[in-house]
């Protein structure tokens, strides 16, 4: 079949929204033997996660560490500072900003939707007219994504979280694909809890989700009523004391977290994060080259993932086949009411120049052989143009 390679499964260019790609020295850090979860040696490589923990959170606040996905630290984030009949403000650009709404609902939470079109931001002005309508401070808290890989958009998180802050409501956010690879600034952005994943920039497997809350946030808790037993926060804290988490957690995953924090505290969070939106760029100049539609505006575009509208005629299901199986390439499908209508590209974490060239060339392949007429070479041009320039976006 023209295309085939000789490349093995192993060897597949990864570019989901998560999970990514994981580093040589991450994978090899799994492979160490299993130690005591309550020993010293824990101790004292819990100590050093939380210290890295704390410096990409860009907060003094202390981060618990849960054995789960991401979504497992978007529930305690429900469940240690709300109580059922709470009345929240759940701000949605897509279908994981839906997803947060939907936790806390399925806990009691009285929750008010604000929507935004699929392919933009939340508006703050918007935002801010609602919450100013709550003249009783009723609503305790809002919802909000920092980065939402259904449609491939990043809030304006300072702007939405000043909005929230003269609303006197709690800022719940989730950051999981959005942390690192983008800024956040949780101390001084005034945000009072910060959910963040392992799969994502972080650059290692699924299975541990980071909370970090602020003082209002602990105050919360002392009141809050929803029912929490593995994800409450006090028991958390309480075992933090010793160094230790409540519950046996994924030892080998914090062997690999200890290797990516080194690993990024080497590259530092400006250059990843300047790396991240060069990536994005390239991308989002390679798929308008190839005369593709993108979803999400220049001004709102994530540096994380790109969401691409399908071509007129082509399946987003084949499309996607042709890649994986003639040219080792895994990109993602689309979300919710996005399933058919677009893929996505993703672009963060262990992720390069040549990783996303070498994506954006088989893309062009995959898109002519389902019969469209691709500019041949146009896309890699394009992209290769952007890195080599340096030119980036903000």
């Amino acid at each position: 079949m023209e295309g085939t390679t000789n490349l093995s499964r192993e060897d597949k260019i990864l570019l989901i929204p998560g999970p990514t790609p994981v580093p040589t020295p991450v994978l090899r850090a799994q492979s160490r033997p299993i130690i005591n979860h309550r020993s010293p040696e824990f101790h004292a490589l819990f100590e050093e996660l939380i210290a890295g923990l704390q410096e990409v959170f860009r907060t003094q606040q202390e981060v618990l560490l849960f054995t789960s996905s991401g979504t497992g630290g978007l529930e305690s984030a429900i469940v240690n500072t709300l109580s059922p009949g709470d009345r929240v403000l759940g701000v949605s650009i897509g279908t994981f900003g839906d997803r947060f709404a939907d936790l806390a609902e399925a806990y009691g939470a009285q929750v008010e939707r604000l929507n935004f079109p699929h392919g933009t931001a939340a508006d703050p002005e918007v935002v801010r007219e609602r919450l100013a309508q709550d003249r009783q401070g009723t609503v305790r808290a809002v919802l909000l994504t920092h980065n939402e890989t259904s449609t491939g958009v990043i809030n304006d998180l300072p702007a939405l979280s000043q909005v929230v802050r003269e609303h006197g409501a709690l800022l719940l956010v989730d950051a999981i694909s959005g942390l690192i690879a983008a800024p956040l600034e949780m101390d001084a952005w005034g945000l009072d809890v910060v959910v963040a994943g392992s799969q994502k920039a972080f650059m290692i497997p699924p299975g541990l989700a980071f909370v970090a809350a602020s003082e209002r946030a602990w105050q919360a808790r002392e009141s809050a009523r929803m029912p929490r037993f593995y994800f409450d926060w006090e028991a958390a804290r309480k075992y933090a004391a010793r160094r230790e988490t409540p519950f046996t957690p994924a030892v080998s995953l914090c062997f690999a977290l200890q290797e990516a924090l080194q690993l990024i505290r080497a590259e530092g969070l400006e250059r990843i994060q300047a790396r991240h939106r060069r990536l994005r760029d390239a991308v989002r100049a390679g798929v308008g080259a190839m005369g593709l539609e993108l979803v999400a505006a220049e001004e709102c575009a994530s540096p994380s993932v790109t969401a691409v509208y399908m071509p007129e005629g082509v399946s987003s299901k084949e499309l996607r086949q042709i890649l994986s199986q003639r040219y080792q390439t895994v990109i993602a499908g689309g979300r919710g009411q996005f399933v058919r209508e677009i893929f996505r590209l993703g672009h963060l974490g262990w992720v390069d120049g040549m990783t996303v060239l070498s994506g954006l060339l088989a893309l062009e392949m995959a898109l002519r052989d389902l019969g469209l007429a691709v500019p041949a070479g146009a896309g890699v041009a394009a992209a290769r143009e952007v890195l080599a320039g340096g030119k980036e976006g903000g």
